[in-house]
């Protein structure tokens, strides 16, 4: 395989430890705390998971190791979308595994959590993990949005391991993934397997957060790869001064991907899907907002700008999850057939005209027509709207401009509006990690090996003080359990981690509003450039602006 300059340089980066995790093993013990309860609907939780609920947080700190010895043979898995530093969990894991005993076994299963079922593996030695270091991507071992659900998976799970004589499963995901990892833990626990399951918080979305996990890995690398993108368009359209950007960027269920890069780049509009809910904001007052900065700018004589959207805004948007909702009952079960059926656009518009009601037609007949039909694209699985399929950058813009054209009519506009689309979502999944993620990265899979020679089933690794330098982190654990809650998922309600969203009355977000309205008509973008790896530590190892801000730095 052929590896560009910068790959061989990042190679030989040794990641920064937690200060307890670099005493060496035999000088870590483990400090327990207060045992744990779920977030919300305890009875229920405690009830799902009988032998994991509960559950003390436990915290690594100078001493003796007292884990009792013996040889750890351990399965790791990737699970879910990649993010930057995954590489790194694995070989963490790998070299906390072999610093405790040469003997020891890493598996990796290959292709996400089908690969432990399917029993389709590689077992990990130093020449294969030493091609991974400090780069981004999932391809050591692949990833899969595969989940372990039933009975007979968790069977063929537990099967594969007692083949193996794995002791314990290393899984890394976001939330769903964890919440996987949870079920697992308890599922071998309850059936006497000897098997421990671990998690590791991975998401670029940075919804797997809360008072314990301070921030996912992946989120820091994505957003600087944004970040330096946006930043570039903002440059070209100070310079060009005649496109408005509208930008999508990553992220569907929260808005943090969206509010860190306007954090780093100060674009004139960034939509925030909480705030739009929060404000039952209906596309016209969304379309209207955005028309507002387009219209102060050109009459300041600047016609350019920069617009951020995440991903999944329209469904922050009430109106339009009522559209969504009522197409989806539109065209349930032999309905689908019947629509697609029809040979025309203009049949297929009137059988959405009669089968809508009033409301929502209202909201579906402002939309651009390829917007209309991209509402009416292949379904998921579970038969409903692929909303990520929505170009919701194209949609605003095109909202504006007939706003814009309204404003022109009435005498109050007379600018130039141009438009440009963009959409970022891959470009940051697999970028080389960052030094934080790197370093992060690094030590949960280190974390992760500490966990499993302590005994620690159903845990989460933690990594925590991260807005500190390295030395400063501290290192532990805390039961998956504890950030769970009940949901409704496709008519029934399960246990899930309760994801997080923006807090519209958090320091991050507080910050964006108060300076947004100035953003809005001045040109205040700030240029962040691209990811650097060498250099002074305030260059290299600076963290995200969302979790500075939420540490009061």
């Amino acid at each position: 395989m052929k590896i560009s300059p910068l790959q061989m340089e990042r190679l030989k980066y040794q990641p920064k430890l937690p200060g307890m995790l670099r005493n060496g093993i035999a000088e870590i013990s483990v400090k327990e705390g207060e045992p744990t309860q779920s977030v919300a609907d305890q009875d229920k939780i405690s009830a799902l998971f009988p032998n994991t609920y509960g559950k003390k947080e436990i915290t690594f700190e100078k001493g003796t190791n007292t884990a009792p010895a013996k040889k750890q043979v351990v399965g790791v898995i990737l699970s879910g979308g990649q993010a930057p530093g995954g590489h790194n969990v694995v070989c963490g894991l790998y070299d906390a595994l072999k610093a405790t005993n040469k003997e020891n076994v890493l598996y990796g299963f290959k292709g996400g959590p089908s690969g432990l079922t399917d029993d389709k593996y590689i077992v990990f030695d130093d020449e294969y993990i030493d091609q991974f270091r400090n780069t981004g991507g999932f391809d050591i071992i692949g990833s899969g949005r595969t989940k372990l659900e039933t009975e007979e998976q968790f069977a063929q799970a537990a099967e594969v391991c007692k083949k193996h004589g794995i002791n314990a499963i290393v899984m890394i995901g976001g939330d769903d993934s964890n919440t996987n990892a949870a079920v697992l833990a308890e599922y071998f626990a309850a059936h006497n397997t000897g098997v421990q399951v671990v998690g590791c918080p991975k998401t670029i979305d940075g919804d797997l957060k809360n008072e314990d996990i301070e921030c996912s890995f992946g989120f820091d690398t994505a957003t600087k790869t944004y970040s330096e993108l946006i930043g570039n368009i903002e440059r070209d359209a100070n310079s060009a001064k005649k496109y408005w950007h509208f930008i999508k960027v990553m992220g569907r269920s929260a808005s943090h991907v969206a509010l860190e890069c306007a954090l780093e780049t100060q674009p004139n509009i960034c939509l925030i899907g909480e705030e739009v809910a929060a404000k039952k904001m209906s596309l016209s007052q969304i379309a209207d907002q955005i028309a507002d900065s387009v219209a102060a700018r050109a009459a300041n004589g600047d016609n350019f700008g920069v617009a951020i959207i995440p991903e999944g805004i329209v469904e922050f948007v009430p109106e339009f999850s009522v559209l969504i909702a009522e197409i989806n009952e539109l065209l349930a079960g032999e309905k689908a057939d019947k629509f697609n059926a029809l040979e025309t656009w203009t049949e297929k518009y009137e059988f959405i005209k009669n089968g809508l009601t009033a409301e929502s037609f209202a909201v579906f007949d402002i939309l651009p027509e390829g917007i209309q039909k991209q509402l009416f694209l292949e379904r998921d699985p579970h038969g409903n709207v692929q909303v990520s399929l929505i170009e919701s950058e194209q949609l605003f813009a095109e909202l504006v401009k007939d706003k814009l054209e309204e404003r022109r009519k009435a005498g109050t506009y007379n600018g130039s509006f141009k438009t440009q689309h963009h959409f970022f979502g891959y470009e940051g999944r697999c970028a080389f990690p960052s030094n934080f993620d790197a370093d992060y990265c690094y030590s949960l899979g280190y974390n992760a090996c500490m966990l499993i020679q302590y005994g620690y089933n159903g845990y989460l690794s933690k990594i925590s003080n991260l807005s500190k330098p390295a030395e400063e982190w501290v290192a532990g654990g805390m039961p998956i359990t504890k950030m769970m809650n009940m949901e409704r998922r496709n008519g029934k309600d399960k246990p899930v981690i309760r994801k997080a969203l923006v807090e519209l009355d958090g320091k991050p977000f507080t910050y964006f509003a108060s300076h947004r309205d100035a953003w809005a008509v001045e040109t205040a973008y700030t240029y962040p450039g691209a990811i650097q790896y060498y250099g002074p530590s305030d260059v290299c190892d600076l963290t995200t602006r969302t979790l500075a801000l939420e540490k009061g730095e």
